[in-house]
């Protein structure tokens, strides 16, 4: 391996950064299934009626997901300079997190297995 390998690798990476504004809910104590059914309804809409969406959905996932398409929004205005009312979801996407195990007891000795999922939830945004 010749010397520098490692930091000519970085750069090359970092000079193709994405500059698109997102923001990233780690953790969410919901599952990747169920949230979903929330993303896919707002993927490729402007950020107007996605805000609509969300807000209306019953689901609990929506509720994080507005938050953190609200935050995603803001980092676009401020840390971008882009027009909010421009602002489309180009991606949107839960990806599995860890899985919390848990044990509920039942009949004779046996005891059932109950698994609390957790996802990662990221949204990704982009001028028109």
């Amino acid at each position: 391996m010749a010397s520098g390998h490692r930091s000519k690798i970085k750069r090359e990476r970092n000079a193709v950064k994405d500059t698109r504004p997102s923001a990233k809910l780690s953790y969410a104590r919901v599952s990747v299934q169920k949230a979903c059914f929330v993303l896919d309804a707002i993927r490729g809409k402007d950020v107007a009626t996605a805000l609509g969406i969300v807000t209306y959905n019953p689901r609990y996932a929506s509720s994080l997901i507005k938050k953190l398409l609200e935050s995603a929004i803001a980092n676009a205005e401020n840390n971008n300079g882009m027009d909010p009312s421009k602002l489309y979801i180009e991606e949107c996407y839960a990806n599995k997190g860890p899985t919390m195990k848990r044990i509920h007891p039942r009949a004779q000795g046996r005891a059932y297995r109950i698994e609390k999922r957790m996802s990662h939830i990221t949204i990704v945004l982009n001028e028109r």
